[in-house]
């Protein structure tokens, strides 16, 4: 489903365990992480949407896990030019996403990758809160920042855990190495 402004609704999910900790997963046939999102359908609402991705992404039925909150508005990221399909109708410029956050309260062999012909993931983790801010593509990482501060009160109600400095998780700049003849 894309907006008028080419944002695609998307849900954003983040499972935390006892000790909060989050799910962190790779991405199947690539070296990228992040945390399990998908679309929303015409038909259903957002928390519809992340129950089903929730299940085909990472195994996970609704006796696995509790909600624990949702972001309170949309938090969108735009596509850099390379990844924006420019002959598609509509033309999706970006995703607009709801971030939920569950309280995982299952046993990890509940965690299944691979119930869909095409599996999101390859393998998955439990990550620091925070972490997923320093690996994170750079144009998702503005929001992974909005989502698990507007979230973490949720978890930490006391403030005890504090995202890291914000230079630990600027972009990365790949060096360019010469060869020599």
């Amino acid at each position: 489903m894309i907006d008028r402004d080419g944002f695609r609704a998307n849900v954003g999910l983040i499972l935390c365990n006892q000790d909060d900790r989050v799910l962190w997963a790779r991405r199947a046939r690539e070296k990228a992480w992040q945390f399990p999102q998908g679309g929303v359908k015409e038909s259903e609402t957002t928390e519809e949407a992340a129950y089903r991705e929730l299940e085909e992404e990472v195994g996970l039925g609704v006796e696995h896990v509790k909600i624990i909150g949702c972001t309170r508005s949309w938090l969108r990221y735009r596509l850099p030019n390379r990844y924006v399909r420019y002959g598609n109708k509509p033309l999706c410029i970006g995703q607009k996403q709801i971030w939920y956050l569950f309280r995982f309260v299952g046993e990890e062999q509940d965690v299944q990758l691979n119930l869909t012909d095409k599996p999101e993931f390859d393998y998955w983790c439990w990550v620091n809160y925070w972490y997923p801010l320093r690996e994170i593509v750079y144009f998702k990482r503005k929001v992974y920042q909005r989502a698990l501060n507007e979230l973490a009160p949720l978890i930490f109600p006391d403030h005890q855990s504090l995202p890291p400095a914000r230079s630990n998780y600027r972009k990365r700049r790949r060096q360019k190495t010469r060869s020599r003849i």
